[in-house]
């Protein structure tokens, strides 16, 4: 009996493996970067998710129409609805992300994603694939970037996490051996380590910052996590005007909270699971992670969206209205700047942290103890064509 189940597992893994070295190979092949000042339209995907999902994309839809109206006019951007990502509809599939809306998806240059529900064990669903994962295998958006802004207390962070290895890109492809034993699987990869690893590093040198953070488990998770230090410091002696240092997954969740401490950090790069657990903790300094935009970024195509879940909850409750819009906003303003609307870009994100950080006039609660998500869209849509934003913010900023 134990030999079957030895050599049932035996095969799952070498499937897992093959799959793996084919992934090296494609990684391999010269991709180059998308273009986006040769585009005419700049084709913007509205992907609206399920829970809370329709309704926070749609305030942020809103707040990327009223700054993109000329664009939009002129024809220079195109929106398309991309519907079907509900959970019902994978579910009804049984796919992450159903045929037909990876093709909608395929067919825009970036997307604005509204959170998904991903099936749990014992919940009512399949258990089909988290659609974040999914999207971002498919369109291999390797960089997640997450930025963490608290100019109060001098912080200053932007956080890059591998989004397409680590732990999760294999998270569906667990084994149960037996009744017994499960095993799950961690990947990571000379080529996918280096790339996210080296834009980091572009984007500290790019930025005149002199500290690079490297963050892993690698003194216990030798192998995987060994090879994404390894790669690290290998990398970092080309950028000898960077400081490059590692810490520890557990210690850095503790420093992130120090107040000695935590300001001296800039730039993080990081394994996925690890990177999912810091940047929520680092979100809930800022405010809590519905104040958290998410940048998920591919040579070819890149997808935007909260860095929260979708909060069924709150729909059952009848508290969606409720729900706090400026992730979702957070992230258009991320994708306005990276289609090169930077000015666009900044004006909302100046806006968000007047209305968040600031003045402070409404407070967005998730209940109705405070305002609904409507209203705060309008609160911040009113400090954007403010034509003293950019004094009162930087009267505010300290950094």
């Amino acid at each position: 009996m134990s030999k079957e189940l030895i050599e049932k597992a035996k095969n799952h893994f070498a499937s897992i493996v093959e799959a793996q070295l084919t992934r090296i190979e494609e990684m391999k092949k010269d991709c180059q970067w998308t273009d986006y000042t040769t585009l005419n339209p700049i084709i913007i995907g509205l992907c609206w998710g399920d829970g809370i999902g329709p309704i926070i994309s749609k305030h942020a839809q809103t707040v990327l129409e009223h700054v993109l109206k000329d664009k939009v006019a002129s024809g220079k951007v195109v929106f398309r609805d991309i519907k079907g990502l509900t959970i019902e509809n994978r579910a009804e599939c049984k796919k992450a992300i159903p045929d037909d809306v990876l093709k909608e998806i395929k067919a825009c240059h970036v997307t604005l994603k509204g959170p998904t529900t991903t099936p749990q064990a014992g919940d009512q669903w399949p258990n089909i694939e988290s659609a974040n994962v999914a999207m971002r295998r498919y369109l291999d958006l390797f960089a997640n970037v997450r930025p963490v802004r608290i100019p109060q207390d001098n912080i200053d962070w932007c956080f890059f996490r591998e989004n397409t290895e680590g732990a999760y890109v294999l998270g569906s492809s667990g084994v149960d051996v037996s009744n017994d034993l499960s095993i799950d699987f961690k990947v990571i990869t000379e080529q996918g380590a280096e790339r996210i690893i080296r834009m980091a590093f572009e984007y500290a040198k790019k930025n005149n910052i002199g500290r690079v953070t490297v963050v892993t488990k690698s003194n216990v998770v030798k192998t995987t996590d060994g090879r994404f230090s390894k790669v690290a410091f290998k990398i970092a002696k080309e950028y000898p005007s960077i400081k490059v240092d590692e810490w520890y997954i557990d210690i850095m969740t503790a420093k992130l909270i120090d107040p000695a401490r935590r300001s001296d950090f800039k730039v993080f790069v990081l394994p996925n699971l690890y990177g999912d657990i810091l940047t929520d903790e680092a979100a809930q300094l800022q405010g809590g992670v519905g104040t958290a935009g998410s940048a998920n970024i591919g040579k070819k195509w890149a997808m935007f969206e909260a860095i929260h879940g979708s909060a069924p909850r709150m729909v059952i409750e009848g508290r969606d209205k409720f729900a706090d819009p400026c992730s979702m906003i957070r992230a258009s303003a991320m994708l306005l700047k990276h289609i090169g609307f930077t000015q666009e870009g900044k004006k909302v994100e100046m806006a968000l942290e007047v209305c968040g950080q600031y003045e402070k006039k409404m407070c967005i609660t998730g209940r109705d103890t405070g305002v609904t998500g409507e209203e705060y869209t309008k609160y911040v849509l009113g400090w954007i064509d403010n034509p003293n934003l950019e004094t009162r913010w930087k009267e505010e900023s300290k950094l």
